[in-house]
């Protein structure tokens, strides 16, 4: 028998019983947890959640016909089997419960809880890669970082798992609160403060309490990991703080900061970086390029250490790290004559992520002929400041020698007025519409970095520079 045939389910009918209070007739064993009958695999306890434009219940048969052990619902949906049901009251509670039933079955295990304006999701990698090496690790899939992401992933958690890595989303206040309380974190992050979701909150000041949220359910005497060189890191620390953790640690290039950049090589592709941690120098390979990549880079560490382990234990993951695709992924793509180099950041975008992006675009030498280009979409939620905030990144592109910008969307029309006509590569009010433009301007050797917010569908401009290339859509998990 393989290994996999030996291991013990994931859940029980008794076991899901006992965590959500639910009633099973079957005696079922289920190997995973899935809320998207798409991509539910053989053997998944399958949760029919109900959302504002769908209800799973409308899903359950096809799931359970797919191979799903057994479904959690609020009511046995006509022609399924009943034996394979775990009846509950509320299926969106149940997936909570499991969640939290998870967390507490875990006994040895060490979370760490990480959100932020920007780089929460490459950071979470990075950890995810880092804890690796010291013991089995389970982390959050994706972007699954919201009020059914979270609870799904712990409910996706073995008992025996040493290392969590938990990745917290917002849109407004109040919600990271209780995804902390749930996940219970023994080391929480937050890698930078922006004015993403700004439309939402008010303020920089808002947003970085709603951040601080996740110390609500810091372990006591837990730490907190900290941009030091954010203006809000005062605050944060006096909020970790007054909830209860044992120590703060700051990161960043800051000459306090505990986890400190002494100095980054970047190059196309990767980087060399070289810090200090307390009193102990490390160098190491960073497998993405990116100031910010390196920044983050440091916060891995600081949480290594928070762990009790040696950082030279894990210092070869960082090797392995790659963007994302949508958030950093660089491909070459053959082009008549050549080739051009594309940055794809077309996931998603605010002021501060977009500064970062164009630093980066701005370190790659594009080939002969070639120039540094920049396709921007339209960044969103930022409310009254939202003309001035795009206007206001022409500033990073002339510092920063962006040859050529391109722009798509009613609020990207501020930044391409306030551009010298030297650098305007073109304007259209959509994604779609630029995207012709845009293809048709490149030639070989250019460099091109593609970014917006995920609501100014980017990613069409992606797909039109890849094509005929490979390009798959996204891979992200919903529930339906």
């Amino acid at each position: 028998m393989t290994a996999a045939a030996t291991a013990p389910p994931l859940w029980t009918a008794d076991e899901a019983v006992r965590a959500t209070g639910g009633r099973a007739a079957g005696r079922w064993r289920a190997g995973g947890v899935s809320i998207d009958s798409r991509s539910l695999r053989p053997g998944d306890l399958f949760v029919a959640l109900r959302g504002p434009r769908f209800d799973g219940h409308a899903f359950v048969a096809e799931a359970l016909a797919a191979g799903a052990a057994a479904a959690v619902v609020d009511h046995a949906p006509a022609g399924v089997d009943t034996a394979r049901l775990l009846v509950v009251t509320d299926t969106d509670a149940a997936l909570w419960a499991l969640g939290r039933f998870a967390r507490s079955r875990a006994t040895g295990v060490r979370v760490v809880g990480v959100t932020g304006s920007v780089g929460k999701t490459g950071t979470k990698e990075m950890l995810a890669l880092a804890c690796a090496r010291l013991g089995p690790t389970h982390a959050t899939q994706g972007n699954l970082n919201n009020h059914w992401g979270v609870p799904l992933t712990l409910a996706r958690m073995p008992a025996d798992t040493r290392f969590a890595v938990i990745e917290m989303g917002m849109n407004h206040a109040g919600e990271i609160g209780p995804l902390s309380r749930l996940a219970r974190p023994d080391v929480a992050v937050i890698t930078a403060i922006a004015p993403a979701h700004i439309e939402a909150l008010g303020s920089e000041s808002a947003i970085a309490a709603a951040k601080a949220e996740i110390f609500e359910g810091l372990a006591p005497g837990g730490t907190a990991v900290l941009p030091r060189d954010s203006r809000h890191f005062r605050r944060l620390r006096a909020a970790a703080r007054a909830a209860g953790a044992g120590r703060t640690v700051g990161f960043g290039a800051h000459i306090e900061a505990d986890a400190r950049l002494l100095d980054v090589a970047l190059d196309p592709g990767d980087a060399r970086v070289f810090m200090i941690a307390d009193d102990a120098t490390l160098s190491y390979r960073l497998g993405a390029d990116g100031r910010h990549w390196a920044i983050n880079s440091l916060a891995v560490v600081a949480v290594v250490k928070a762990l009790g382990a040696d950082p030279a234990r894990v210092l070869a993951a960082f090797a392995a790290v790659a963007a994302p695709r949508g958030r950093g992924q660089r491909r070459v793509v053959a082009r008549a004559g050549g080739s051009v180099t594309l940055i794809d950041e077309s996931y998603n975008a605010n002021p501060a992520a977009v500064d970062a992006a164009v630093a980066t675009l701005a370190l790659t030498r594009p080939g002969p002929g070639g120039r540094r280009v920049a396709v921007l979409g339209d960044m969103l939620e930022l409310g009254d400041a939202a003309p001035m905030l795009h206007a206001g990144l022409a500033a990073p592109l002339e510092r920063h020698g962006i040859d050529l910008v391109f722009t798509a969307g009613p609020l990207m029309a501020h930044l391409q007025a306030a551009l010298p006509a030297g650098r305007r590569g073109g304007h259209a009010a959509s994604a779609a519409a630029l995207a012709p433009v845009v293809t048709a301007a490149l030639r070989p050797g250019d460099v091109i970095m593609v970014k917006g917010s995920l609501g100014s569908r980017m990613a069409v401009v992606v797909q039109a520079i890849l094509a005929p290339a490979d390009a798959d859509g996204a891979d992200d998990e919903t529930a339906a």
